[in-house]
């Protein structure tokens, strides 16, 4: 049989472990409602965007409740809220600093929207399409590396949100998920040059229309919000010549994620309608011309000269 005159006596000697205890047991609770409202969230809503917004936003929602209870029930009084802040920011500002600059970093990330889940960026020279982002990493499904192009290189990078205040963000498709790409075509000397631009503007053309026509409407929502001039998104080619080749330089816009693609088919497609020309048009390569060949004396063995 519990014995309360001895279970209260004990708690009124021992207020602060009792108020650490119930605490905690509010700390349980709340962390439980979390993951079962994210769980219930997460059957409930079909959209993936949605589903991880509506998560995070609760998520987000039982640290303040948490923090706002921690602050409210050690101190006793709202009141001393700034006075608790300032100490506790004191306190931690050498130890933790890093962690403090990391959710510092998530809040400005929040605020200032310097990307997104789904966006690709470059950051502390990483590259990778963003993926998640919580209160202390941004969490990323790297590109490049020991691949070529823009490819996945199947490694997930999890980077300290702190580094968004240590240097410059790279955002390929933050309010224009467009990019300029450009590829060179060497023609040989002797080619029919006009033929050979006629070819290659109408097959980029036709091939980038689509990205064309849309990356022109966005442009210029970039450059109402933005101090920047306005450019050129329809394919442009640029002649230049060298002591080997004429030279075809191909500039064209290009959906960020399918530059290696639209790379291809370019190429491809280029290729194909060059060897239709029966000659007319002949790709270059490197050549090597011998002037002259020196003269060259041999003896036999056994031979007096």
């Amino acid at each position: 049989m519990i014995d309360f005159d001895l279970v209260n006596k004990w708690i009124n000697t021992n207020p602060v472990l009792v108020s650490i205890i119930k605490f905690m047991i509010a700390l349980v609770l709340i962390l439980i409602v979390i993951q079962l409202l994210r769980r219930y969230l997460k059957k409930k809503i079909s959209n993936t965007v949605i589903r991880y917004k509506a998560q995070k936003g609760i998520e987000f929602i039982g640290y303040v409740i948490l923090i706002f209870l921690a602050i409210v029930y050690f101190s006793g009084s709202i009141k001393d809220f700034t006075i608790i802040i300032g100490l506790f920011t004191a306190g931690l500002a050498f130890t933790l600093q890093e962690l403090i600059l990391s959710i510092a970093g998530s809040v400005y990330i929040f605020l200032v929207k310097v990307y997104k889940p789904g966006d690709r960026i470059e950051i502390n020279g990483i590259k990778g399409d963003v993926i998640d982002v919580d209160s202390i990493y941004t969490t990323m499904m790297e590109i490049g590396q020991w691949v070529s192009s823009d490819n996945y290189s199947g490694r997930i990078v999890k980077l300290s949100n702190a580094f968004v205040f240590k240097g410059p963000i790279y955002n390929y498709s933050q309010d224009f998920p467009f990019i300029w790409d450009e590829f060179n075509l060497p023609i040989r000397y002797g080619s029919d040059i006009d033929l050979a631009k006629l070819i290659i503007l109408k097959i980029a053309s036709e091939t980038l229309s689509d990205y064309t026509a849309k990356s022109k409407e966005q442009w210029n929502e970039v450059v109402n919000k933005f101090y920047i001039e306005d450019a050129e998104v329809d394919p442009t080619l640029a002649i230049s010549l060298t002591d080997n080749w004429i030279q075809f330089n191909l500039r064209y816009i290009v959906d960020f994620k399918k530059r290696r693609l639209t790379k291809h088919t370019l190429n491809e497609k280029i290729l194909l309608e060059i060897e239709k020309t029966n000659g007319k048009i002949i790709l270059a390569s490197t050549t090597i011309e011998l002037i002259k060949i020196p003269d060259l004396k041999t003896k036999r063995d056994g031979e007096v000269k």
